[in-house]
């Protein structure tokens, strides 16, 4: 039941989201004028500097995990690792719930070993953990040179607000396993603890991870460069349609990328859809007075440069397909089982 949950109140929440922002005809057309007017101008060309930046921004997650991979002692080939990791993408992107695609790339990883299933979780995890602490840095950092424009308005305090919550929760969960780690405190935690089973993962990786301090730096730098090249495609995304041209744009988007990917990539909606096409409204009005016919169309071409490449993915897991016939409902059992051997620490 909580399996099908979490998926139907995404997509109920998406659908609602998306009605809203679209509910308009006037501003439709709007949109529309503004996507007809990029490629009759030329501006289109714009477009492909923004694909190439999610398939740079892959090609480093890709290289990130396989170090993660690598410092427990699974080789599974550069270019493996990356199938891999583009049938992991397709999956987040199309597959309904919250960790579809890291459930497949986890499988896969299994599929290399069968004495290091746990290593295999655990470095996606710690993956995700380390493109989260990469955010969270860049994050930071924009916020401190924009500080004085991100709080001139009450609507940018709000968003604040919500991103010092968000990533001061997801911090506190990381220092917490930390903690446990150090402490051996994994087998004296109560089960009724909220995030029980979390917080003993991250106390596993950590384990595994804390003492590797060159992987850390590595993953954390290509946690970086996998941001500012995400954060390019948004700015090509606007140079297509004409708006924020230069390198004074090029801060302006970046500006206020983090606090909007940060945000959407909350489990809320599908993708993040409706949700972050609503803050790139929000935010690009208020700071730069940009009109919703450019700004929620910057959201959607940079989205769409994201498919662009999970398409690819799928196009790959559809020419490599497992032995025996495997489905997706057998993969999630199988990884599943390895997490509640990590989650219980006896």
């Amino acid at each position: 039941m909580k399996k099908i949950l979490l998926p139907a109140l995404q997509a109920t929440v998406t659908i609602l989201l998306l009605w809203w922002i679209f509910r308009n005809p006037e501003n439709n057309r709007e949109m529309l004028a503004a996507l007809q007017h990029s490629f009759t101008q030329g501006a289109w060309y714009w477009l492909f500097p923004g694909v190439a930046a999610v398939g740079v921004a892959s090609v480093l997650q890709t290289e990130r995990w396989r170090w993660l991979l690598a410092a427990q002692g699974i080789h599974m080939g550069w270019l493996r690792t990356f199938r891999v990791y583009m049938v992991g993408l397709f999956f987040n992107l199309f597959l309904l719930g919250a960790t579809g695609g890291d459930v497949v790339k986890i499988y896969y990883a299994m599929r290399e070993t069968s004495s290091k299933k746990s290593a295999a979780f655990l470095s996606v995890l710690v993956d995700r953990m380390m493109g989260l602490v990469g955010l969270i840095a860049v994050t930071v950092v924009v916020v401190a040179l924009r500080w004085q424009e991100l709080t001139a308005h009450a609507v940018t305090r709000g968003l604040l607000g919500v991103l010092a919550a968000v990533m001061g929760g997801m911090l506190s969960l990381i220092i917490f396993g930390f903690l446990v780690d150090r402490f051996d405190l994994s087998s004296k935690l109560p089960k009724w603890l909220p995030l029980h089973g979390k917080i003993v993962e991250f106390a596993s990786a950590f384990s595994v991870y804390a003492r590797n301090g060159k992987t850390l730096t590595v993953t954390f730098a290509l946690s970086v460069i996998c941001h500012i090249f995400n954060f390019l495609a948004f700015f090509f995304a606007a140079r297509a349609l004409g708006a924020f041209p230069g390198f004074s744009g090029m801060l302006d988007v970046f500006s206020v990328m983090p606090i909007i990917m940060v945000i959407a990539a909350l489990p809320i909606s599908l993708s993040g859809m409706g949700v972050r096409e609503g803050l790139f409204e929000k935010m690009f009005s208020v700071m730069f007075g940009t009109a919703k016919a450019i700004s929620v169309p910057i959201s959607l071409l940079g989205f769409f440069m994201v498919v662009f490449w999970g398409i690819i993915g799928g196009i790959i897991y559809f020419l490599y397909r497992p032995s025996g016939g495997i489905h997706l409902s057998d993969i999630q059992e199988e990884v599943h089982a390895v997490e509640d051997q990590i989650g219980d620490p006896r």
